[in-house]
């Protein structure tokens, strides 16, 4: 068994169980990347560099399917059209929850 330390927000949902609609927890995003972050973040493991928290919605959102694109930076959002259904497709989006992960909280209690 692999253990990963997931900085994650106090306010985000709780994860919801396998194949029920996603609801933003971010757990799987903050683990490891998708195909598509792979690129924008660099890296196989850890958080998702294109993953961002939304502090209205409370909740985490892709930043390569959230409205703007923001994830991809001023230069690059002419590709929005191109990126967003990618995206959506290897984060698969609307199929419910793929993540077979555990969250485990740590007690930060001395």
């Amino acid at each position: 068994m692999v253990h990963q330390v997931i900085h994650i927000q106090p306010l985000a949902p709780a994860k919801p169980a396998l194949g029920a609609p996603c609801n933003g927890c971010g757990l799987c995003c903050l683990a490891e990347p998708c195909p598509l972050g792979l690129l924008v973040s660099g890296h196989r493991r850890g958080a998702c560099a294109a993953l961002r928290w939304d502090g209205v919605q409370l909740r985490y959102v892709c930043g390569l399917v959230a409205p703007g694109a923001p994830a991809l930076g001023r230069g690059w959002r002419w590709l929005t059209p191109v990126i967003q259904p990618l995206a959506r497709r290897w984060i698969s989006a609307g199929s419910g929850c793929d993540a077979a992960l555990e969250l485990v909280p740590r007690n930060l209690d001395p």
